[in-house]
């Protein structure tokens, strides 16, 4: 029997809600989906009239709806907006050439401007490069810290005023769960902030372009319905390479959490919102990388010692705590490795 819309009380109901149990026709789905996400960025303040805002865009299913969300509510509710999009090429054959088709027709569709920065322009490395060197086991290190400092890179160059990215309420939870399962204080204390930027004395504010995130509170579940009876064009297809992130643990626990208690995620969510430091506990204080420049709470920014290992032949430099190693990396000097030492950093399948 078909089921009556519970808010019109008028059409016929398409879709149950994940997020709240309602029956809803399409249009009163889309009017309460944009609704909460404007009611979102207003609450929050995310954003003043006359900035320009990049949005991150990778074709995939949250950038194409933030994309599409951004351009009818800075309509709709005249936020007073220049917005952009902003994409970085990794360099996965297959995989980003594709998806960057998606954001070409996007920029067509939307019709805003485009940027895309790459790996390769910034790095002299490619995500197809890198995997060939480090093997498929922490991969998604490299791809993580690189991206973060290429998407402020091509923002820098747009000289925009902020960043707003698809992270939705699925991600959250998610990063709340992993900064919790590996005792990341330092992250678990701002990874549910709406918007962030750094907060330390020894960085230049204006150097900082702040982020945010739209869709903190929209579950995964309803962008993909949205972006399904809005018609909306995205790229749909995995990372060849992220299988073997670790944010794939964290996404099943979710999953399951999730169809036993549909609140899962935000409860989630909430519970890192209210988490405190106990007072006397050390926190990492940000400064700037003494090589780039970028944000780093040590000599050297991640991404400096990330490339620094792939340009001498050691790809597990990056990954765990070398920071002894960061003066001899500044001044270019041999690392003074033991042979056991040199051959695990050197070692592939880590």
């Amino acid at each position: 029997m078909p089921v009556q819309c519970s808010s019109c009380e008028q059409k016929r109901a398409v879709l149950r809600r994940p997020k709240t149990g309602h029956s809803l026709c399409k249009e009163c789905f889309f009017w309460a989906f944009e609704e909460e996400v404007h009611q979102t960025i207003v609450t929050a303040g995310l954003f003043h009239r006359g900035e320009t805002v990049a949005i991150g865009a990778s074709g995939g299913k949250d950038s194409t709806v933030l994309a599409h969300l951004m351009k009818v509510l800075n309509e709709r509710y005249d936020y007073g907006l220049s917005l952009l999009l902003l994409s970085v090429d990794e360099g996965i054959t297959g995989y980003r050439d594709d998806s960057l088709e998606t954001v070409k027709r996007n920029q067509q569709q939307y019709e805003l401007p485009l940027k895309i920065v790459s790996y390769e322009e910034l790095y002299g490395w490619t995500m197809d490069a890198i995997v060939k060197q480090v093997g498929l086991k922490n991969n998604c290190t490299f791809c993580g810290v690189f991206r973060r400092q290429a998407l402020d890179r091509g923002a820098m160059m747009l000289k925009v005023d902020k960043i707003c990215t698809g992270h939705n309420a699925d991600d959250v939870a998610e990063t709340v769960l992993m900064n919790v399962l590996r005792g990341d204080i330092a992250r678990l204390r701002r990874c549910t902030a709406i918007s962030t930027a750094s907060e330390g004395a020894d960085v230049d504010p204006d150097s900082v372009i702040p982020r945010c995130k739209p869709l903190k509170y929209a579950y995964e579940k309803e962008i993909v319905l949205y972006a399904y009876f809005k018609r909306l064009d995205y790229f749909s297809t995995e990372c060849i390479y992220a299988p073997n992130a670790y944010r794939g643990h964290a996404r099943a626990f979710l999953k399951d959490l999730e169809a036993v208690r549909p609140s899962a995620i935000v409860d989630v969510i909430h519970s890192g919102e209210h988490l405190s430091v106990r007072h006397g506990v050390k926190m990492p204080t940000q400064g700037s990388c003494q090589r780039c420049g970028y944000i780093s709470s040590q000599a050297l920014c991640k991404a400096c010692v990330l490339l620094e290992g792939l340009n001498r032949g050691l790809p597990r430099l990056g990954i765990g705590k070398h920071h002894r190693l960061h003066a001899n990396i500044l001044s270019q000097k041999p690392l003074d490795l033991e042979p056991h030492q040199e051959r695990k950093l050197r070692a592939a399948d880590f």
